[in-house]
């Protein structure tokens, strides 16, 4: 390869236009790019790009200078810092365009894991202009592709699932959105994440956890540490509904309820959200109770519900559809008598109540197996 003699000039100009605390780097690019150390150029614009002061020149050298050499070095790489300068792009059509022409650079057989990186980042970029079509057609392509690659780097599974939660966000998916978004978060370190970004994503998981119509175990989310991201906000309370949800504390709903005033789609979804907390306080109910103490009067569930005792029945019913338990219904003593609950991430209180459970228990066994020593003294005796 011919060195470009345009180069050094381009880098000298761009150095003068630089803050002082990125000069030096351009003298380090002309070294390595003169030698020809491209593994190591690579290196140095990446921890470049990497500066958020470099934003400005990004896409200048990109251009000017990355695409000279672009072929000797990782094509994931060349992708990861073209998406780096199409971010400094305003423009949302313009930064597609730029793309665009990278993701065909790419769209090879042996540069396919490449090409899905750059033609996912492309989406994103038409998922803004509000093309869903497009959208839709192409993370059904790239969805084929991960399926057949035998391992994917997480930088691609990561940008794929982005934009997959992103396009389920807009659908108003709300089951495919916490799914994939949670997915995406297992994909990144969040503390890369900027305080924004948590923010949201904890605002968007914690609103598709409430109003996804399959979705009663919270536990992943509970756990998740990005739900800290509310805490000290105007939105903490989302995060102490989805505990009150997770508990199943019907008085704690009700305290939280005026502040969904802040949020129409909780208030326009008041009715839906009243009846899955309602689920969450029968299975929390079943829950508490011992194993051999799960036959529950209608009562005991009306009161625990706050349902009018003509509605428990319909409850249940909705409860054993949606698999959230498991029994029967004894109609004639109004009796629900249940053999299973759907397993659940406990909080504190939550555990102490097991924790009880389980030294009660003992004391039973312990009971039993020194009432049936005696017995056993009796029948040798």
């Amino acid at each position: 390869m011919e060195i470009d003699s345009d180069i050094p000039q381009f880098l000298a100009s761009q150095k003068q236009q630089a803050p002082a605390s990125l000069q030096n780097y351009y003298n380090t690019f002309e070294d390595l790019y003169e030698r020809k150390l491209w593994h190591q150029l690579t290196l140095a614009v990446q921890e470049f790009v990497s500066k958020p002061e470099s934003g400005p020149l990004q896409v200048g050298l990109y251009n000017n200078f990355i695409s000279d050499w672009e072929a000797k070095m990782s094509q994931q790489k060349l992708v990861s810092l073209g998406v780096s300068a199409a971010k400094q792009i305003r423009e949302h059509k313009e930064a597609r365009e730029f793309l665009k022409t990278l993701t065909e650079k790419v769209n090879k057989d042996e540069t396919r894991e490449a090409y899905v990186l750059a033609k996912m980042e492309t989406t994103h970029f038409g998922l803004l202009l509000g093309d869903l079509d497009t959208t839709k057609k192409d993370l059904e392509e790239c969805g084929k592709y991960l399926e057949g690659f035998d391992s994917v780097d997480p930088q691609i599974n990561a940008s794929f699932l982005r934009v997959s939660a992103d396009y389920y966000k807009i659908k108003a998916d709300y089951a495919k959105y916490y799914k994939n978004a949670l997915l995406y978060l297992a994909c990144v370190n969040i503390d890369d994440l900027s305080t924004t970004e948590k923010a949201s994503r904890a605002n968007d998981l914690a609103l598709s956890a409430l109003l996804g119509d399959s979705i009663y175990n919270f536990g992943e989310l509970l756990m998740h540490p990005i739900l800290e991201s509310l805490v000290g906000t105007e939105r903490e309370w989302l995060k102490n509904l989805l505990f009150a949800f997770n508990s199943g504390d019907i008085g704690k709903f009700e305290a939280l309820a005026p502040h969904f005033a802040q949020e129409t789609i909780l208030q326009s979804n008041i009715t839906a959200l009243r009846q899955k907390i309602c689920l969450m306080s029968l299975t929390e109910t079943v829950f508490k109770r011992n194993s051999d103490n799960r036959s529950i009067p209608f009562g005991t569930i009306s009161s625990e519900t706050k349902l009018p005792l003509e509605e428990v029945e319909i409850l249940v019913m909705k409860a054993l559809s949606l698999g959230l338990i498991k029994g029967s219904i004894d109609q004639v003593d109004a009796v629900v008598r249940v053999h299973w609950v759907q397993p659940r991430v406990l909080d504190r209180n939550q555990i102490k109540g097991m924790q009880e459970r389980l030294v009660a228990w003992n004391e039973n066994v312990r009971k039993t197996a020194l009432t049936m020593e005696a017995e056993a003294v009796d029948v040798y005796a």
